[in-house]
Protein backbone atom coordinates (compact mmCIF):
# COMPACT_ATOMS: atom_id res chain seq x y z
CA UNK A 1 0.00 0.00 0.00
CA UNK A 2 1.31 3.44 -0.88
CA UNK A 3 0.25 6.94 0.02
CA UNK A 4 -0.07 9.46 -2.79
CA UNK A 5 -0.46 13.18 -2.48
CA UNK A 6 -0.77 16.14 -4.80
CA UNK A 7 2.27 18.37 -4.87
CA UNK A 8 1.59 21.48 -6.97
CA UNK A 9 5.35 22.00 -7.27
CA UNK A 10 5.74 18.67 -9.08
CA UNK A 11 2.55 18.46 -11.15
CA UNK A 12 1.14 20.98 -13.59
CA UNK A 13 -2.13 22.74 -12.81
CA UNK A 14 -3.78 20.96 -15.74
CA UNK A 15 -3.08 17.60 -14.07
CA UNK A 16 -4.92 18.63 -10.91
CA UNK A 17 -8.39 18.64 -12.51
CA UNK A 18 -9.38 18.49 -16.18
CA UNK A 19 -12.59 20.10 -17.41
CA UNK A 20 -14.17 19.11 -20.72
CA UNK A 21 -15.48 21.83 -23.04
CA UNK A 22 -19.05 20.71 -22.25
CA UNK A 23 -18.48 21.12 -18.49
CA UNK A 24 -16.75 24.49 -18.98
CA UNK A 25 -19.72 25.73 -21.04
CA UNK A 26 -22.12 24.44 -18.36
CA UNK A 27 -20.18 26.29 -15.64
CA UNK A 28 -20.28 29.48 -17.71
CA UNK A 29 -24.07 29.23 -18.15
CA UNK A 30 -24.56 28.63 -14.44
CA UNK A 31 -22.42 31.64 -13.50
CA UNK A 32 -24.32 33.85 -15.96
CA UNK A 33 -27.58 32.88 -14.21
CA UNK A 34 -26.19 33.29 -10.70
CA UNK A 35 -26.65 36.19 -8.33
CA UNK A 36 -23.14 37.61 -8.16
CA UNK A 37 -21.03 34.44 -8.20
CA UNK A 38 -17.74 34.82 -10.05
CA UNK A 39 -16.21 31.32 -9.88
CA UNK A 40 -16.95 27.63 -9.53
CA UNK A 41 -15.43 25.88 -6.50
CA UNK A 42 -14.79 22.14 -6.28
CA UNK A 43 -14.36 20.55 -2.88
CA UNK A 44 -15.16 17.24 -1.21
CA UNK A 45 -16.78 16.31 2.05
CA UNK A 46 -17.06 13.09 3.97
CA UNK A 47 -20.37 11.48 3.16
CA UNK A 48 -22.23 8.22 2.77
CA UNK A 49 -20.95 4.78 3.57
CA UNK A 50 -17.89 4.86 1.32
CA UNK A 51 -16.17 8.09 2.26
CA UNK A 52 -16.27 11.14 -0.03
CA UNK A 53 -18.73 13.23 -2.01
CA UNK A 54 -17.97 15.94 -4.60
CA UNK A 55 -19.25 19.43 -3.81
CA UNK A 56 -19.56 22.03 -6.58
CA UNK A 57 -20.51 25.56 -5.53
CA UNK A 58 -20.86 28.88 -7.28
CA UNK A 59 -18.91 31.36 -5.16
CA UNK A 60 -18.24 35.09 -5.05
CA UNK A 61 -14.60 34.71 -4.08
CA UNK A 62 -11.90 32.11 -3.52
CA UNK A 63 -10.77 30.88 -0.16
CA UNK A 64 -7.20 31.78 0.73
CA UNK A 65 -5.65 28.40 -0.13
CA UNK A 66 -7.78 27.48 -3.18
CA UNK A 67 -6.00 26.39 -6.34
CA UNK A 68 -7.03 28.68 -9.25
CA UNK A 69 -7.61 26.99 -12.63
CA UNK A 70 -8.73 29.42 -15.35
CA UNK A 71 -10.79 27.71 -18.07
CA UNK A 72 -10.88 28.67 -21.77
CA UNK A 73 -14.46 29.94 -21.37
CA UNK A 74 -13.26 32.62 -18.97
CA UNK A 75 -14.60 30.73 -15.96
CA UNK A 76 -12.32 30.31 -12.99
CA UNK A 77 -12.41 26.88 -11.37
CA UNK A 78 -11.29 26.90 -7.76
CA UNK A 79 -10.18 23.65 -6.16
CA UNK A 80 -10.09 23.40 -2.39
CA UNK A 81 -6.55 22.66 -1.23
CA UNK A 82 -7.71 19.90 1.11
CA UNK A 83 -9.59 18.22 -1.78
CA UNK A 84 -6.51 17.85 -3.99
CA UNK A 85 -5.42 14.44 -2.63
CA UNK A 86 -8.91 13.12 -3.48
CA UNK A 87 -9.60 14.86 -6.82
CA UNK A 88 -6.14 15.02 -8.40
CA UNK A 89 -6.38 13.72 -11.97
CA UNK A 90 -10.19 13.95 -12.13
CA UNK A 91 -11.90 14.87 -15.39
CA UNK A 92 -15.15 16.80 -14.98
CA UNK A 93 -17.63 16.33 -17.83
CA UNK A 94 -21.19 17.51 -18.42
CA UNK A 95 -23.38 14.91 -20.09
CA UNK A 96 -26.90 14.87 -21.42
CA UNK A 97 -28.58 11.46 -21.47
CA UNK A 98 -32.15 11.73 -22.72
CA UNK A 99 -33.85 14.31 -20.51
CA UNK A 100 -31.20 14.02 -17.77
CA UNK A 101 -28.24 16.38 -17.46
CA UNK A 102 -25.43 15.96 -14.97
CA UNK A 103 -21.83 16.57 -14.12
CA UNK A 104 -19.75 13.39 -14.27
CA UNK A 105 -16.52 13.02 -12.36
CA UNK A 106 -14.10 10.59 -14.01
CA UNK A 107 -11.63 10.12 -11.20
CA UNK A 108 -8.92 7.53 -11.88
CA UNK A 109 -8.20 7.32 -8.15
CA UNK A 110 -11.67 6.00 -7.20
CA UNK A 111 -11.52 2.42 -6.00
CA UNK A 112 -15.10 1.94 -4.80
CA UNK A 113 -18.57 3.53 -4.93
CA UNK A 114 -21.37 3.02 -2.44
CA UNK A 115 -24.45 1.17 -3.65
CA UNK A 116 -26.59 4.27 -4.07
CA UNK A 117 -23.80 6.19 -5.87
CA UNK A 118 -23.62 9.05 -3.36
CA UNK A 119 -20.09 8.48 -2.12
CA UNK A 120 -16.78 7.00 -3.19
CA UNK A 121 -13.39 6.05 -1.82
CA UNK A 122 -9.97 6.57 -3.35
CA UNK A 123 -6.65 4.73 -3.39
Amino acid sequence: MSIQSFDPQQQSLQQAVLVTPAAAAHFKRQLEKSQGASAVRLSVKQSGCTGWKYVVDLVKQAKEDDLHLPLETGVELLVAQDALPVVSGTEIDFVIEGVNQQLKFNNPRVKDYCGCGESFSVN
